[in-house]
C-alpha cells in the first residue's frame, strides 16, 4: 500500500479508527511529520488534536541507545535494565535529562504557543505518526501518554515493519497500522510525496484544530417558518462556514441526547449545526401532529 501524501494517509488511516469516534478520543500528533496525518484523523473524529512532545534520554557515548524518555508535566520513564547495563550513573542521568528537558520545552512552546495541553486524564488517546522504522519514539510516546493519564492509548500509523509492529503492541492498547510490509526499509517508500514537514506547517495546523474545537457559543433561537416560530439550537460554524440543519418531527426533538452527541461531533469538526423542532410546544403536546406529515411539512 502506498500513499500519496501524509494527509491521504491521515484519512485511510481514520476510515480504520472512525469506531473510535465514539469514545470520545484525543489525538496526539508525533512532530513533525505525525501532525500532518493527525490532523486529517482528528478532524474526520471530529476530535481535539494536540501535539505529543517526547525526548529520548540516550546514553552518553552512545545517544542512539535510549534508557528511557521524558515528557511534558515532568513525566519520566527510565529503564533500569538499560541503565544497569550500559553503566549509566545518576550524573550521566542528570546531565542527559538536563538538556532534553530544555530542548522539550523549548519544541513545545514552539509547537503549541501558549495553549495548555489538552487533558489527557481518563481519555482514549490516539498517537499518530507518518510511519515507524525502529519504533523507538512512538513507544516513548504511548508510555508518556499513559502517565499523562490516558485510559486507552491506541498508537496509528499507516505502515510500519513487522517487526517493530510486533513491539509496538506490547506498550500500546491497541495498534492500528494500514500496512506492515515485509520488504520494509525506509517509511519514505510508501509515500510518493513525503518530503520534510516544516515547523510552520506543524504550528498552522496546530492552530487551526485549536480554532476549530474552541468553545463556541450555543444559544436557543426561533426559527419563523409558516407564521409560526419553531424553537431552536443554534452552534454557529468555525472556521468552515458550513451548517448542517436537524429538522426533528416524529417523536424526537432537539433535546434528544443522541440528536445532541451527533450535533457535538460536528462541532468538533468545525460544522455548525441548529438543531429545531418542527412541531410547537402545543402541538408537541397534543401527541396527534407526531407522525401527521401535512403538519410536520407546513
Amino acid at each position: 500500500m502506498q500513499f500519496a501524501d501524509r494527509p491521504d494517509a491521515g484519512r485511510r488511516l481514520a476510515e480504520a479508527l472512525r469506531p473510535l469516534a465514539q469514545s470520545d478520543p484525543v489525538v496526539l500528533g508525533l512532530p513533525r511529520g505525525g501532525v500532518p496525518v493527525a490532523f486529517r484523523v482528528a478532524q474526520e473524529l471530529g476530535a481535539p488534536l494536540d501535539v505529543i512532545v517526547v525526548r529520548k534520554l540516550g546514553v552518553p557515548r552512545h545517544p542512539e541507545l535510549g534508557f528511557g524518555a521524558i515528557g511534558e508535566g515532568g513525566v519520566r520513564i527510565i529503564s533500569d535494565d538499560i541503565v544497569r547495563r550500559a553503566g549509566v550513573s545518576d550524573s550521566d542521568i542528570a546531565a542527559v535529562q538536563e538538556a532534553e528537558e530544555a530542548e522539550l520545552r523549548r519544541r513545545a512552546r514552539e509547537f503549541r504557543g501558549d495553549r495548555p495541553r489538552v487533558p489527557l486524564d481518563g481519555r482514549t488517546v490516539v498517537v499518530v505518526d507518518d510511519g515507524i522504522a525502529t519504533g523507538a519514539t512512538a513507544l516513548a510516546a504511548c508510555a508518556v501518554a499513559r502517565a499523562q493519564g490516558a485510559a486507552h492509548v491506541v498508537l496509528a500509523v499507516p505502515v510500519a515493519p513487522p517487526s517493530a509492529a510486533a513491539r509496538l503492541r506490547k506498550e500500546a492498547d491497541e495498534l492500528v497500522c494500514l500496512s506492515s510490509p515485509a520488504a520494509f526499509s525506509a517509511v519514505g517508500e510508501w509515500y510518493r510525496d513525503f518530503g520534510q514537514t516544516p515547523d510552520e506547517e506543524v504550528v498552522a495546523l496546530l492552530a487551526r484544530a485549536a480554532r476549530q474545537a474552541g468553545p463556541r457559543l450555543t444559544s436557543d433561537v426561533l426559527v419563523e417558518a409558516g407564521g409560526v416560530d419553531l424553537p431552536g439550537t443554534l452552534t454557529p460554524a468555525g472556521d468552515s462556514g458550513a451548517l448542517v440543519v436537524f429538522a426533528h418531527g416524529s417523536g424526537s426533538s432537539r433535546h434528544s441526547p443522541r440528536n445532541r452527541s451527533v450535533a457535538a461531533a460536528l462541532n468538533r469538526a468545525g460544522l455548525g449545526t441548529l438543531l429545531f423542532d418542527l412541531l410547537t410546544a402545543d402541538e408537541e403536546a397534543e401527541g396527534g401532529h407526531v407522525f401527521d406529515i401535512s403538519a410536520l411539512a407546513g
